[in-house]
């Protein structure tokens, strides 16, 4: 930074200027730690009984915070720092599949909010309404989370979620078991774009109405955009802006991470079958439960994590599972 012709290059300025920001941050942390541990140290070489409530609190309030920057070692990789893409889509199960996905969406979203993330819906593909109360499923949805690890914290979030619960869509209330398959995403950067080749005729680019539940959602202008990539089948579509060009702009984005994580994939399976190890198929790839009926019950099948409150799972609390799952190697 100390260079003359630094600000030349305002996009790569602008990259360094930012690394150094989080770099200051984290060593600011580890310093108000430090300085945290001293003056507890302090205190308990007090003795004074009536301080011991005190203590007792300060350490607890000590080890939460070591605790989250514990987590950070774990989040290392290229894109662990930046913002995520989380899509959901409702798999077998009919109308039941389609509110589990629903489900997900929400609990996402109040998992976000715990986080102090900002998360937008980008799209969202309605199925038809059903149950009783003429509740209206979700087929697919696409979240954009912006917040700092938001990939690193949600990357293993990747696979199939499993419900097991009485159906409200069934007059006999049976037990019915749902599928939903999450795929999260990183945002790339300007620097992973470079990498990435897209030529304009190989995409197909279509305008439509924003869909909604109907009634005063239903969107009469033409502002969503689908954007489909011929070479690779890959669809995006984008809906949360009211004007074209902006939907078009995020469309463009998820695009692009979709590609790149194609490309890693490519290259892991490469690097597999030069290894000899069996690829399992990313759909069967089933890495959690969560039972309502008929027993309650919510269990991450790669860490063997269980807890027996899945409305507070669902409700967001997703602490636990995450910090087991990102320490798995």
């Amino acid at each position: 930074m100390q260079k003359p012709d630094f600000w030349q290059d305002k996009e790569g300025a602008a990259k360094i200027s930012e690394e150094l920001a989080n770099l200051k941050e984290e060593v600011s942390q580890i310093e108000i730690l430090e300085k945290e541990i001293k003056d507890l140290e302090e205190l308990a070489n007090l003795s004074d009984e009536t301080l011991q409530e005190e203590l007792d609190k300060k350490i607890e309030s000590l080890e939460i915070k070591l605790k989250k920057e514990e987590r950070k070692t774990f989040l290392s990789g290229k894109h662990d720092r930046g913002n995520a893409i989380l899509s959901i889509y409702s798999g077998a199960g009919g109308q039941d599949a389609q509110d589990w996905a629903t489900m997900l969406l929400r609990m996402y979203q109040r998992y976000c909010e715990r986080k102090g993330f900002k998360s937008e819906i980008l799209s969202q593909s309605f199925g038809d309404a059903g149950g009783p109360e003429g509740r209206i499923g979700t087929k697919s949805a696409t979240l954009e989370i912006k917040g700092s690890y938001a990939y690193g914290l949600l990357k293993k979030e990747t696979g199939v979620h499993r419900l097991v619960r009485l159906s409200p869509f069934s007059a006999q209330s049976l037990r019915h078991t749902s599928f939903a398959l999450v795929e999260v995403l990183p945002e790339i950067t300007t620097e992973d774009e470079k990498e990435i080749e897209i030529k304009p005729e190989d995409l197909k680019i279509d305008f439509y109405c924003s869909s909604g539940p109907g009634g005063q959602y239903v969107n009469k202008r033409e502002t969503a955009v689908r954007i489909t990539h011929l070479p690779t089948g890959i669809i995006v579509t984008c809906q949360s802006e009211r004007l074209q060009g902006e939907n078009r702009k995020k469309a463009m984005k998820m695009l692009l991470s979709k590609l790149y994580k194609l490309r890693e994939e490519n290259q892991k399976k490469e690097l597999s079958e030069i290894k000899g190890e069996k690829i399992s198929a990313s759909w069967g790839n089933q890495i959690r439960s969560y039972v309502l009926h008929p027993y309650k019950l919510v269990k991450d099948l790669r860490t063997d994590l269980e807890v027996k409150n899945p409305e507070d799972v669902l409700d967001g609390n997703l602490d636990q599972f995450i910090e087991a799952e990102i320490q798995l190697k």
